[in-house]
């Protein structure tokens, strides 16, 4: 029986960290790590959306993830994602994931071509079997990747006895549910979707990776609690905070991740760098917006004390 209590909670999806000439910076990476360590997350999961992976090439992305692990290896749970959109990168995105000694892995399924399902759990499987010794998170994201986990498809994962769950990224709670219920309670099912980690927990998820956690993290720690104490007035009502603020941050020129790391810059004083192209960066235009978006995580965290 698998225990999955190191999965339960709040894992922010972890931020790209740039130098000012756009390469990957490990003393930002670092500090970003050691940020989200003192906030008293759960975990982070590093490479993925947020961590802009399908920008990256895969020494940057494991220039990350060691630099990550320098500074909360055995401190907090790390999951690494380690899909790319070619199964020989993957595999060895994986095998060095395991020799860090990283929690578990995670991949997206393969994208642009629609492959059959036998294909897909192929692909799946061969990443794991270059991680023999480590979880293996399958990622369900299919808005964007254009493949969907379906239950047949998830009851051929389940046979690789390495598979520890999903993250559901699906626009339906619902699925969060189906994954729970055909994995098993040994079995973990993450929220993806930010804006509906309150109903994501309730129908059974285990905890959440987030995009814009790392950013307000406070807001989805006092989230997961409400729901978890059955308060749930105060999980509607943070929970909606948290979705004004999201639909205040998409609000501006610049790409999300670009207004969340200037947020965090200006309000916890750590420079993440900007994103890379072609995600779009802030402009100046964006600065009134951006400075609203602190005032509204500002007063929401307010309400927490």
């Amino acid at each position: 029986m698998r225990s999955i209590e190191k999965y339960q909670g709040i894992i922010p999806a972890f931020y790209a960290c740039y130098e000012e000439d756009g390469s990957v910076s490990r003393t930002r990476t670092k500090e970003l790590a050691r940020h989200l360590l003192a906030k008293g997350v759960k975990g982070v999961y590093v490479c993925g959306s947020s961590g802009e992976c399908i920008y990256q090439d895969k020494e940057e992305r494991m220039l990350t993830l060691e630099a990550v692990m320098e500074e909360v290896a055995g401190k907090m749970t790390v999951i690494a994602h380690v899909g790319c959109n070619n199964t020989r990168d993957s595999r060895e995105l994986a095998a060095h994931a395991q020799s860090l000694h990283v929690d578990a892995i995670a991949s997206i399924p393969p994208i642009y071509f629609h492959l059959p399902e036998h294909a897909i759990a192929e692909y799946w499987n061969d990443i794991s079997a270059s991680a023999p010794d480590t979880d293996f998170i399958i990622y369900n994201i299919p808005q964007l990747a254009g493949v969907r986990l379906t239950l047949p498809l998830y009851r051929k994962m389940l046979e690789n006895p390495r598979v520890a769950g999903v993250k559901n990224s699906s626009e339906s709670a619902q699925d969060i549910q189906m994954f729970k219920d055909e994995g098993g309670e040994d079995h973990v099912v993450f929220n993806g979707p930010d804006e509906q980690l309150v109903s994501g927990l309730a129908i059974g998820a285990d905890g959440g990776i987030g995009g814009t956690y790392g950013v307000m993290p406070e807001i989805y720690m006092a989230i997961c609690d409400a729901v978890k104490c059955g308060d749930v007035r105060k999980a509607k009502e943070l929970q909606n905070d948290a979705c004004r603020i999201i639909y205040a941050l998409c609000a501006c020129h610049g790409n999300l991740y670009a207004v969340m790391k200037k947020v965090m810059e200006l309000r916890e004083g750590i420079c993440l760098g900007s994103v890379r192209k072609p995600l779009p960066a802030i402009i100046p235009e964006d600065m009134p917006q951006i400075k609203k978006c602190i005032k509204m995580i500002d007063e929401t965290i307010g309400k927490l004390v």
